[in-house]
């Protein structure tokens, strides 16, 4: 275990939130705060290989309703590389599945002295309602189609390491926007630093009514490739669906999918992002997921880096 860097000896001035809820509520330099301690302890720790001190004494729960590999993980993982005791829980095997509410689980579990809980759960709203109800800090991992703040936080660091700032860069969404909580937190911390953000993809897909927040929408890939810093390639969300929003799945591959030929209409140095899982041959080809400009395990890695500055943050800001 190596020695706490000066500048997180005490919580970021700009930081005062004990929740993580999402970024739609966050300023700019929230945001920044974040990224910018996310970026210390990577720093810190070579990569997020080495433990830090900094969370010692402290429980975190992870308090999944959703299945989850990526981000799951990493949480466990970032309260280990800081100290913290982590607690899994199963919602198969939890008194959940015998009729209990969610906040009368929550409010047990809190009750055996938890810091923080990290919350999944299929309905937007469920991480906010428990933060109203509970003394403990929450971070949201996931609610339904609504946010999901450190995916998005996550994503701008990778940007931010690769091109050094994210005003003025030009970011296209691309694929199933109507139910990612990812793209949702993009757009928002994306616009707030200064981005140009695109949404792409098919109409059923890609409503107009998304010109509403600020961003511009696009059902043409090859219409938009060619002036993208940035692609960050959605996956198609067919488990939130009630219908199949396009014919198949090949005929979207042919129109969306980023293969060799979309890369020679690319800038040289743009950068291929996805949030995972990835399906290979329909948002993208191998040869692209694999290749030079694809910076897809950079953001994995980003993820445990984000997620220890969330907890550090939530549990050192003033009660």
């Amino acid at each position: 275990m190596i020695e706490l860097p000066p500048e997180l000896e005490s919580p970021p001035v700009p930081w005062t939130r004990r929740h993580l809820l999402d970024l739609e509520s966050l300023s700019a330099a929230e945001i920044t705060t974040a990224l910018d301690v996310a970026q210390s302890f990577k720093d810190a720790t070579r990569d997020c290989k080495d433990k830090l001190p900094t969370l010692a004494g402290v429980t975190s729960v992870n308090l999944f309703f959703e299945d989850s590999t990526r981000t799951r993980t990493s949480f466990s993982l970032a309260a280990r590389r800081l100290g913290a005791d982590n607690i899994e829980f199963s919602a198969s095997s939890s008194s959940v599945s015998k009729g209990e509410t969610l906040l009368d689980t929550a409010k047990t579990i809190e009750s055996m002295q938890i810091d923080a809980m990290v919350v999944r759960h299929r309905s937007p709203g469920a991480p906010q309602m428990l933060a109203k109800n509970l003394d403990c800090c929450v971070i949201n991992a996931g609610d339904g189609p609504h946010e999901h703040p450190t995916q998005g936080l996550l994503d701008i660091l990778t940007i931010r390491q690769h091109r050094g700032a994210i005003a003025g860069l030009t970011v296209a969404l691309v694929g199933d926007i109507a139910h990612s909580r990812t793209a949702r937190s993009n757009i928002w911390g994306l616009q707030k630093l200064g981005a140009h953000v695109i949404v792409c993809g098919p109409s059923t897909l890609v409503s107009k009514q998304w010109e509403k927040l600020g961003v511009e929408v696009s059902h043409d890939l090859d219409d938009i490739v060619a002036r993208c810093d940035v692609l960050n390639l959605l996956r198609i969300q067919f488990e939130r669906q009630y219908t199949r929003p396009f014919p198949s799945v090949r005929e979207y591959a042919l129109l969306y999918a980023m293969n060799r030929e979309r890369m020679e209409q690319a800038k040289e140095d743009i950068l291929i992002m996805a949030p995972g899982p990835i399906n290979r041959g329909v948002e993208v080809t191998p040869e692209v997921a694999d290749g030079s400009q694809s910076v897809i395990l950079h953001q994995v890695n980003n993820g445990l880096a984000v997620r220890m500055a969330a907890l550090y943050l939530v549990a050192k800001a003033p009660r």
